[in-house]
């Protein structure tokens, strides 16, 4: 656990998790052993961040995000493990979903309620059942305006 770390109210991050410092994890999280979280990350109430998730430096995550870490789940059976990484300054939106094995790039923008199931490319917004882009967003995270169209 990085110094200056905060970690709120009924969370639990196991012993063999990293989190940087300078982090917000907020209330009824849960950061599973295997789980990466950089420096400066926020990680809002009700999300769960399993093994085989990495959150780079500057990530945002929206309240119950929810990431997946085995694209075929049965309950007592053999699994496979498929890593997914949100890359530095990312921002998931309140209730996206991330499929596993995907990689969402710098800077990039998930809209809240969005089920991602493919790579996002960087600085990228991405809204909907399944995410598609609909537009590119700036290093501050705000989207950029299409000049043909202002």
């Amino acid at each position: 656990m990085g110094d200056g770390t905060r970690v709120w109210a009924f969370s639990n991050i196991q012993p063999r998790a990293v989190v940087g410092k300078n982090c917000n994890i907020c209330d009824g999280c849960f950061v599973e052993n295997g789980a990466v979280v950089g420096d400066n990350v926020t990680i809002k109430n009700g999300v769960s961040v399993y093994d085989g998730i990495t959150l780079e430096d500057g990530v945002f995550v929206g309240p119950h995000v929810a990431f997946v870490n085995d694209r075929y789940p049965k309950s007592r059976q053999p699994w496979t493990l498929e890593r997914t990484v949100v890359k530095k300054g990312a921002s998931l939106g309140a209730n996206s979903t991330i499929l596993c094995g995907i990689t969402v790039g710098e800077g990039a923008l998930v809209g809240a309620g969005s089920v991602v199931v493919k790579d996002v490319l960087p600085f990228t917004l991405v809204v909907g059942n399944p995410a598609r882009a609909v537009g590119k967003v700036g290093a501050d995270g705000k989207p950029l305006k299409d000049k043909k169209h202002a």
